[in-house]
């Protein structure tokens, strides 16, 4: 499975099995947090006969933040995915729910309904052309801006014993549990080039200690990889190749693609 939001939504499942020789099934949820990646990882398990091959996680700013509630402002069916039957039949009494039984019966018997594909995989691309993203100045302007223009500079980190992340942890929980054939793939996802935090702000001591709990996953699950794409390399600084400053374009999901496949012919 590959789940996060639309910072992995671009990694195609038929591309990595023509990499990889593995099924892969397309479950990223865009505008969701690591709260929700967590609980679709839980049902995913729960509803396979047989241990699964490969997980792909994308670690993005979600993972690394310190409420132990992992809130999202987005709403999202946590019910849909219980493993409490009830609390499944309590989330189908909701009005809005009966609002759209007109439309599950005509999805069922209408064969000429619109259907997603079978491996979940929406490729966003023609919607962001449509509204812009590549054209309009406005929008391109905006990879322009330099949010740590003013940042202050520490040498040492300022909050290192505070540092807790709590989504992280509680996949490490998760990472024990696996079967040992399951290989558990940690995609960071990258940014556009002035989004990155330089070194020496707080920002970027944060973002080092959140890549340094990640790696320990690796600790709790042998068959785990990272693939850290949240670094200073040439691709982050073509503004052609990104949408804004989280969302690139297929030429990276290709090349990420292709890391996640070497990252998992090198485990053991």
């Amino acid at each position: 499975m590959i789940v996060g939001n639309s910072h992995i939504q671009l990694i195609a499942p038929d591309r990595l099995k023509h990499l990889t020789g593995l099924n892969f099934v397309q479950l990223a949820t865009p505008a969701s947090g690591a709260k929700e990646h967590l609980k679709l990882i839980d049902w995913f398990l729960r509803h396979r006969k047989e241990a699964p091959k490969a997980v792909v996680v994308s670690i993005d700013d979600f993972w690394c933040r310190s409420d132990p509630e992992l809130p999202n402002d987005k709403p999202f069916p946590f019910w849909l995915y219980s493993a409490n039957p009830l609390d499944y039949v309590r989330g189908l009494v909701r009005f809005d729910v009966l609002e759209e039984v007109s439309q599950r019966i005509d999805y069922l018997f209408r064969a000429a309904s619109e259907r997603a594909r079978p491996d979940g995989y929406w490729d966003y691309e023609p919607e962001y052309i449509g509204l812009g993203y590549t054209t309009d100045p406005g929008i391109r302007r905006r990879l322009d801006q330099k949010p740590y223009a003013d940042a202050v500079r520490y040498d040492h980190d300022p909050k290192n014993a505070e540092r807790r992340f709590p989504a992280v942890a509680r996949l490490r929980e998760l990472a024990v549990t696996l079967p040992e054939e399951t290989a558990l793939l940690l995609v960071m996802p990258p940014v556009y080039g002035n989004a990155l935090p330089p070194p020496g702000t707080e920002q970027a001591f944060l973002l080092h200690a959140c890549k340094a709990a990640a790696q320990a996953v690796q600790r709790d699950h042998t068959r785990t990889a990272v693939v850290d794409w949240l670094v200073d390399r040439p691709e982050i600084h073509v503004s052609d190749l990104f949408f804004d400053t989280s969302h690139y374009r297929q030429p990276i999901a290709k090349a990420i693609e292709a890391d996640i496949a070497a990252a998992l012919r090198r485990l053991p």
